[in-house]
């Protein structure tokens, strides 16, 4: 025996309402809309620039203005003005050889570091590059991929820096010349590209070469570069130690010469004065001053003994000892 179907009709519940009612509800579905449509327009036509920010307000799609100042500023709504934010005072990185994940774990890419050297070898360095927005308008509408261009770029200038260079150099004593070339080259070329940003800094993170053998072998030869640096370094200071000792040394070998030279011209100009003295006195009386000078001279040559001088009428002079002709004893 076949079911019968129940059908339930439902009736209009409007239809029970009274005029007033139906009015009411009109009126605060009109209300909702409002403040439905308040809502949107308000929050479509303001925004907020933070400090680190500019914002390109474009019209209908055309750039009409670069706000810098931080702070609300109005727009006219419903998509008619729309405001992109760009960072442009803070410093952003791009990783080259590497990347680093959210807990700040670096992670290898190969393909990317691998470069070779000017003597074909083939090392991997990982380095990072800092930059900074200084056009935001060409920074989004200039290029499509901004960041992808200046990578690009970068990986390019830093192969050709290293690819004049020797392994050695690039391994141990040359990473700061070739940080300084590629940001060089890389600020040239980033100018001619005209994309809005600029670069700040180049840093090499790490460079090595690609087998462990050979990573080895150039630590040997850092630590017997280093080894060297100090024993240079002790000479120095040995050098530094004895330098001063051996000045003072040869100062006063220098002062005592001084001194006996000075010593020994004050005696020859004592004596030249003696002479000329002398020489005045004999000048005056040339026999007197003989006679004085001849006794003077057996006074020194004989400081003990008792003489008698006889001098005769034509002036010879006779020395006798006194002490032999009285039999004195010496």
């Amino acid at each position: 025996m076949a079911e019968k179907k129940v059908y339930t009709v439902y009736e209009n519940p409007f239809k029970k309402m009274t005029p007033k009612t139906k009015k009411t509800l009109k009126i605060t579905a009109i209300a909702a809309i409002v403040v439905i449509l308040v809502v949107i327009i308000s929050s479509s036509c303001w925004y907020t620039i933070s400090d680190k920010q500019n914002a390109v307000v474009t019209t209908f799609g055309k750039v009409t203005s670069v706000v810098e100042e931080p702070g609300i500023h109005l727009k006219v709504p419903f998509g008619i003005q729309k405001a992109r934010l760009v960072d442009t005072n803070v410093y952003q990185k791009i990783y080259v050889g590497y990347t680093v994940d959210e807990n700040g774990n670096e992670l290898a890419v190969d393909d990317e570091s691998k470069m070779i050297t000017g003597d074909f070898n083939i090392v991997n360095i990982d380095f990072y590059i800092e930059y900074k927005v200084t056009n935001p308008e060409k920074y989004l509408y200039a290029s499509e991929s901004p960041e992808t261009i200046l990578k690009n770029l970068v990986q390019s200038q830093v192969r050709n820096v290293v690819s004049s260079y020797d392994v050695d150099d690039v391994l141990t004593t040359k990473k700061s010349e070739i940080q300084a070339v590629s940001k060089e080259l890389i600020t040239e070329e980033l100018e001619k590209y005209d994309i809005g940003l600029m670069l700040i800094d180049v840093k090499i993170q790490d460079a090595e070469a690609p087998t462990q053998e050979v990573i080895a072998a150039f630590k040997s030869v850092e630590t017997a570069k280093q080894g060297a640096e100090t024993a240079l370094n002790e000479a120095k200071a040995y050098e530094n130690a004895k330098l001063p000792e051996a000045q003072a040394t040869a100062d006063k070998l220098i002062q005592n010469a001084e001194f006996l030279k000075q010593n020994r011209i004050n005696e020859a100009k004592e004596e030249i004065s003696m002479f000329t003295a002398m020489y005045t006195q004999y000048s005056v009386n040339p026999e007197i001053t003989k006679k004085r000078m001849y006794y003077e001279a057996i006074e020194k040559i004989l400081p003990k003994a008792k003489l008698y001088i006889n001098t005769n009428e034509s002036g010879t002079s006779t020395i006798l000892p006194l002490e032999s002709l009285t039999g004195a004893s010496k």
